[in-house]
């Protein structure tokens, strides 16, 4: 199942992509009509309930289908305004560097990583599919991208055992890193340069975890301006999704709605030579197989 959230009619709602339409169904409108009361009101609310809200939504628009007005309980996209599909995280977004060989290479890295990178993007700097992002020239010359998979937590959880990792993953989206490189050189540390307004666009769904069996066997690819910068694929993770669910919940309690990026691969504006960092008007596109694109342009 695709699931969004987004903003109409002066209202946050969520639900799911209606198959083989460019359109989503209001769940929310749904459950009041069938005077169903005890259906979360807000996506993350949801997530708790892990495949059990997937199915509760299943029904739903099986419902819905049956109504000879089923138009009054779905927008098309060009309806609505999208928001990430997460609008904000329990607390800050949870991030892991240098997770491909051949990004820790481009980034100067001798070696890669022998124990993973942690870091983390202020739930403030979470964005859309399709908004506009700012360039922030005010404080950065050196804003950068770094596509990456995205691991959506459904329950909480504290010490978390490899072996049960993927029971805490209730799916999958896409982030685009967005970076200010000068910024992390002058702290030291990489949370002020990460967490820019709108440096972290997620989107366009979150793909549940049983339409994408094997998350390690992903393509991603990031264009700025139709130009491929990334060509890779999440076989090459370092530290697998697994990995890192146990040992991030060594320290930090996961809750639902927590959302892991799991590192981006080679080809950020950084490595290149000479460096190519994001301007005024590039549009970035950064596609993961099985799950969408997620589309910003820097303004």
């Amino acid at each position: 199942m695709k699931l969004l959230s987004f903003r109409c009619k002066g209202k946050t709602l969520f639900g799911p992509k209606v198959k083989r339409e460019e359109a989503v169904w209001d769940v929310l409108a749904i459950a009041e009509a069938s005077g169903v009361t005890d259906f979360p009101q807000t996506i993350t609310e949801g997530i708790a309930f892990g495949m059990d809200f997937v199915e509760k939504i299943r029904r739903l628009v099986e419902q819905a289908g049956k109504d000879e007005n089923l138009d009054r309980f779905k927008y098309a996209f060009t309806a609505i305004e999208w928001l990430a599909p997460i609008p904000r995280t329990p607390k800050n977004v949870l991030c892991v560097g240098k997770n491909y060989a051949d990004h820790a290479a481009e980034m100067g890295a001798e070696a890669p990583p022998e124990k993973m990178m942690i870091f983390t993007k202020s739930p403030t700097a979470i964005a859309a599919d399709e908004q506009d992002l700012p360039i922030h020239e005010d404080v950065t010359n050196s804003l950068d991208y770094e596509g990456e998979l995205a691991v959506v937590i459904s329950k909480k959880g504290r010490n978390i055992p490899k072996q049960l990792a993927y029971d805490y993953i209730f799916g999958y989206t896409i982030a685009n890193d967005i970076t200010a490189r000068d910024v992390q050189v002058a702290h030291k540390q990489f949370f002020l340069g990460k967490s820019l307004d709108g440096s972290c666009p997620m989107g366009p769904y979150i793909v549940t975890k049983n339409e994408i069996p094997d998350a390690h066997n992903l393509s991603i690819v990031t264009k700025v301006n139709d130009d491929v910068r990334q060509n890779g694929n999440t076989a090459s993770m370092i530290f697998k999704i697994d990995e890192l669910i146990a040992e991030i919940s060594r320290y930090v309690t996961l809750e639902p709605g927590d959302v892991i990026l799991t590192g981006t691969p080679a080809g950020v504006g950084k490595g290149m030579t000479p460096p190519m960092y994001l301007k005024k008007g590039d549009r970035v596109k950064v596609s993961i197989e099985g799950i969408g694109t997620l589309v910003n342009t820097f303004v």
